[in-house]
């Protein structure tokens, strides 16, 4: 439960939707998605990698600093998405900020590089360690903003973002700190990653108009799609005027693992978040549902189940990002945070260009975002526009 309002004075992202909030808006009013073809081994396989003009950017970062150049690129993605926000928020050194920006996976270019090379050669580089680790990303966030305020670096799997942006918040409300940058960062588009998503059997298979079919719950097979990018957003304690949007209630929940991946088919986990998210808002002043929906079978309808427990038969418009930019796991939620954000300030839905529309919400003052990780690890924001 939170003891304050917290303001959104910043956002920033790289996606495959691009890295400024003009161009991300264009791309999500268009019912085109961001997948290309990709041939790892023997196979052709959808990904999403990063927009022309975000790739571009990251190799101007990379020519920038001599030192930018051998991290890795889910540290380079988080770098260029906290400049944004910060510089979006207004923002500078001097205010020592926080930073908690997590990954699911961390360095798996450089991993996977360095891995192969110790196999080949039988001994370790010099910067295979300190380039790898996942507090990298923080820490080296934190040298190029220039601030000395605590950094934190985790994994939470796919929900990763939005626990950053809950132990964001129980620093500001502690009186710990003043303002907090988070966010989730995740560059997975690697050999051994994708490999790892196909041997569990849900990465899509089949070539198709829309070949990430996430919240579809007629699909009769799993649909889920990599992407790639980092987002990040400015969070300070109380009403500020000139926030983006404004965190009005923040739930978590975790089931007892039954299996190493899924979540119950009732979405529990779900269910608990949401409930504790609302607070004491009614169900049926929720306009809208941005849903953590990865694309599979299971994992898509076992979120409705929950929403359908909570909201009965005045369920919210629903919708989600995947079917456009694919998962970007760690990234995800704070990714979906953007897509809410951006619905807010436009006062527009966004919806899912291959499910039948219902009636669009006349108004986008309440939004929740969900997000979940392997285990059951759920968390449920709720943003406002006042």
């Amino acid at each position: 439960m939170l003891h304050d309002c917290i303001s959104i004075t910043g956002l920033g992202s790289v996606s495959p939707l691009g890295n400024t909030q003009t161009e991300i808006w264009k791309h999500y009013t268009k019912n085109t998605h961001s997948f290309q073809s990709k041939k790892i081994g023997n196979n052709t396989i959808y990904t999403a990698p990063l927009s022309t003009t975000g790739a571009i950017a990251v190799e101007a970062l990379k020519k920038s600093n001599s030192k930018y150049k051998n991290l890795d690129n889910s540290v380079l993605y988080a770098i260029l998405a906290s400049r944004i926000a910060i510089e979006n928020a207004g923002w500078t050194s001097e205010n020592n900020f926080g930073i908690n920006i997590g990954s699911s996976r961390g360095a798996t270019t450089l991993f996977e590089k360095y891995h192969e090379d110790f196999l080949k050669n039988q001994h370790a580089q010099t910067l295979s360690s300190p380039t790898t680790t996942l507090g990298n990303i923080s820490s080296w966030v934190a040298h190029d903003l220039q601030t000395s305020g605590p950094q934190i670096s985790h994994s939470i799997t796919c929900s990763t973002a939005l626990h950053a942006l809950m132990n964001g918040i129980a620093w500001l409300q502690s009186g710990m700190a003043s303002k907090f940058l988070v966010g989730g960062s995740e560059a997975p588009l690697t050999p051994f990653t994708i490999a790892q998503m196909q041997a569990l059997h849900i990465y899509a298979k089949k070539e198709a108009t829309y070949p990430c079919l996430s919240l579809d719950l007629e699909k009769k097979r799993n649909t889920m799609i990599l992407g790639e990018g980092a987002a990040a957003i400015c969070i300070e304690n109380g009403e500020k005027p000139n926030a983006l949007a404004k965190i009005r209630g923040i739930g978590y929940a975790t089931e007892i693992l039954k299996h190493n991946t899924s979540i119950s088919a009732e979405g529990i986990c779900f269910e608990k978040s949401m409930r504790m998210a609302l607070g004491k808002k009614a169900p049926e002043e929720i306009d809208a549902i941005v849903m953590h929906a990865p694309g599979t079978m299971k994992g898509d309808l076992a979120e409705y189940q929950a929403i359908k427990k909570i909201f009965c038969n005045e369920i919210p418009n629903l919708t989600t990002n995947k079917w456009k930019i694919g998962h970007t796991f760690g990234a995800s939620g704070m990714l979906s945070v953007e897509l809410a954000i951006l619905m807010i300030q436009q006062q527009q839905f966004i919806s899912i260009p291959y499910l039948n529309e219902g009636k669009k919400p006349a108004q986008l003052h309440n939004i929740i975002v969900n997000a979940v990780g392997f285990g059951g690890n759920a968390v449920s924001v709720l943003l406002t526009k006042d």
